[in-house]
């Protein structure tokens, strides 16, 4: 599929466009060429977990099908209103984790800080959409507490910086915020897990690479890509530039059911990714949260997938297929 040319996007900053994302699912499908639903439990789901999908994500989505695999993993469905055993809302058990509001500490050499309560989107699958941000985006007061938890604890070598989505936060604060941690002693790495160079690509800008281009952390980048038609000529672009400033890149998918949950998809991802200088990671699955099952990849399946996809391609353009569970101490490798 060959992206829709928006003329608006090539001159929007990152902040316009993710000002002017589309917040109505009714609104998303018009813009589609696809029916709008009279439906309740439609708007039901929105108003559980809302729509928002920027236009540099929305010229990638295929007009007029409904089935395209970049819109179900953004529009809401009746699906997400059926309770189904075993899926809850904190499926990761970070609520056991969270000393301090904006930490989360749940593996022994590395913390990680949700700098911001939103998201540049709102993927339907995804494992913190019942999180209390409203208790986890503290303000520089309480992020100093943060810095001092992190300074008493030399074990602590890696600082993660999540969400949300922790580049919808401005640079000049996260430039303050990675200044402080260059400070401490013990820290040799800062990782940035993130969707927004995959959704807004823009916002990988010259503040942006000066302040990741400073101090002595490694920086690493972990964005979130599920399918190769989201890797355009604006995400790779993005890519390269965070590349030749010393940024490592990495990918982390997440299976899913309709979208992604075959070889052939997964071997095109990967290549498109390695292509942008972007090395496939992780591939998920689905955290077993309330109101994402219908998404959900029995286990069997996926390991027949990995199988089947190295055979397909070079080992190191294969993802590890793993599993994150709540009390572990670290992500389990499935076969």
């Amino acid at each position: 599929m060959i992206a829709r040319t928006i003329p608006s996007v090539q001159t929007s900053s990152w902040q316009q466009l993710l000002g002017d994302a589309i917040r109505d699912p009714n609104q998303l499908l018009q813009a589609l060429d696809l029916e709008a639903e009279a439906s309740s439990l439609l708007e039901q789901a929105h108003q559980q977990f809302s729509v928002v999908v920027p236009e540099p994500y929305l010229a990638r989505i295929k007009r007029g099908d409904p089935k395209d695999p970049l819109l179900l993993q953004v529009l809401p469905s009746a699906q997400e209103l059926h309770q189904t055993p075993g899926f809850n809302s904190d499926p990761l058990g970070e609520a056991a984790s969270n000393p301090l509001p904006g930490l989360i500490h749940k593996y022994h050499n590395r913390v990680l800080l949700t700098l911001a309560g939103h998201c540049a989107i709102n993927c339907r699958y995804c494992f913190r959409r019942h999180f209390p941000y409203q208790d986890n985006t503290p303000d520089r007061a309480h992020w100093l507490k943060v810095l001092d938890y992190i300074h008493q604890r030399p074990e602590i070598d890696e600082v993660i910086f999540s969400g949300g989505e922790p580049l919808a936060v401005n640079d000049q604060r996260l430039a303050w915020l990675c200044a402080e941690l260059d400070k401490i002693p013990h820290l040799k790495r800062l990782r940035i897990h993130t969707r927004m160079p995959v959704v807004i690509p823009q916002r990988i800008d010259d503040r942006l690479l000066h302040w990741m281009g400073e101090g002595r952390l490694h920086k690493i980048m972990v964005i979130h890509s599920n399918h190769p038609n989201e890797i355009d000529e604006a995400v790779a672009l993005a890519m390269h530039k965070l590349s030749r400033h010393g940024v490592r890149l990495l990918n982390q998918s997440v299976l899913l059911h309709g979208i992604n949950d075959n070889e052939a998809t997964l071997e095109a991802l990967s290549n498109r990714l390695f292509d942008a200088g972007v090395q496939p990671y992780y591939l998920h699955l689905l955290d077993r949260v309330e109101g994402a099952a219908h998404f959900e990849v029995a286990e069997k399946r996926a390991q027949q997938i990995i199988a089947n996809l190295r055979g397909r391609c070079s080992g190191y353009l294969v993802p590890s297929l793993v599993r994150e569970s709540a009390g572990k101490n670290a992500k389990t490798i499935m076969g």
